[in-house]
């Protein structure tokens, strides 16, 4: 019986997961999103849940020769594009899709011949200022960019949506409107909707969408979890107790003595801590699941080991399996505790923790075996 943490990562929820994007935007195109190592999940592993989905985008040419070299054979998009003369040949040479976001790469892809040209998407800053060619001078830009001799086809339009996690904020509505007076003027596809805005804003699903953090079970949505929006959760993570400590009223639990037993109680530890990728900052009252019964942290995380108030299971034995996220449990609600997004949860899994995976879903528990 294996004591430490481990992650079960569930292909068919996966698969699932892409159905689910299908669902949403039935006229649309699927450009399933696998950066940083399928958002924690194992990109080499997530990739055979992944068929239904038209291509795949990448967050940087490393990433991208690195599905090449994994067999990855269908559209690929690199979503930050190229900085260097030697990248582009790469890309050539791999059969990439570049996203451009700046005068300088267009100059770059310009001023080059390369072994053959490589089809491009332009990104336009709509008002989040962070990648992409300001939307008043996009038209200029997308004119440039189709004039280059390295570039084949016509450019698409891409923009990215930074508040659409609120169905209530006007700004996506506002970020749409500039990309479309731009798409007046140039044609090509549009790519606009991340995960929210597959979800929450139809209006942005254009000709491909984008999907990230819903192939992996987890809502961008604010004050909703991956339940919520028919997502099943493609990680869990599970460790057991190693030890019950009967402690009495006042014993200090943890480093730091920040938490105190208010009465004669039970004490769990559980094998899990900063160490494994679980947040150091989540408080005392953060839920894990025990027998399928929620019981709340208490005390400090520590490096390899969390304590759990025992109380409400009173049947908890050591070797025990106790999920601190996942099936049952979301990934959202101890971000939300911990003061972080489930995306920094699911992409900070340590190295040490064994990752096991499964192509159809189990029931709680059985991540241990």
């Amino acid at each position: 019986m294996e004591f430490g943490p481990r992650a079960l990562i569930d292909l068919a929820a996966v698969a699932h997961n892409v159905r689910r994007v299908r669902e949403c935007v039935p006229k649309a195109r699927i450009m399933a999103v696998v950066k940083a190592n399928g958002y924690g999940h194992g990109v080499a592993r997530i990739l055979r849940a992944l068929g239904d989905a038209d291509a795949l985008a990448v967050a940087r040419m490393a990433e991208a020769l690195a599905l090449r070299g994994l067999g990855y054979a269908g559209k690929l998009v690199v979503l930050e594009g190229s900085y260097q003369v030697a990248e582009l040949r790469e890309a050539a040479r791999a059969g990439l899709t570049l996203v451009v976001h700046s005068d300088e790469q267009i100059r770059l892809l310009a001023s080059r011949r390369l072994p053959k040209p490589i089809p491009c998407w332009l990104k336009v800053d709509t008002g989040m200022h962070r990648l992409g060619v300001r939307w008043d001078r996009a038209v200029a830009a997308h004119r440039a960019l189709s004039a280059s001799p390295a570039v084949v086809g016509l450019p698409g339009l891409m923009t990215h949506l930074a508040n659409a996690d609120d169905v209530a904020d006007p700004f996506t509505a506002e970020q749409m409107t500039r990309l479309l007076q731009v798409h007046s003027e140039t044609g090509g596809e549009l790519s606009v909707s991340n995960s929210a805005g597959i979800l929450a804003w139809p209006q942005t699903h254009g000709d491909w969408v984008r999907p990230g953090i819903m192939l992996y079970g987890i809502s961008p949505m604010l004050g909703r979890c991956g339940p919520d929006e028919g997502l099943r959760p493609a990680m869990t993570l599970a460790s057991r107790l190693v030890a019950i400590n009967p402690c009495e009223a006042g014993d200090a639990i943890g480093y730091g003595s920040t938490w105190r037993c208010p009465e004669p109680m039970r004490v769990g530890v559980a094998a899990c801590g900063y160490g494994d990728g679980y947040p150091r900052h989540a408080p005392s009252g953060t839920p894990l699941l025990i027998r399928e019964r929620p019981v709340p942290l208490i005390g400090r995380v520590s490096m390899d080991l969390i304590a759990v108030d025992l109380r409400d299971c009173p049947g908890a034995r050591v070797g025990d399996p106790v999920v601190l996220w996942g099936e049952g449990l979301p990934a959202e609600l101890i971000a939300e505790r911990a003061g972080t997004i489930a995306y920094e949860l699911v992409c900070g899994l340590a190295a040490r923790v064994e990752v096991l995976e499964s192509a159809v879903s189990r029931p709680r528990g059985e991540a241990l075996g």
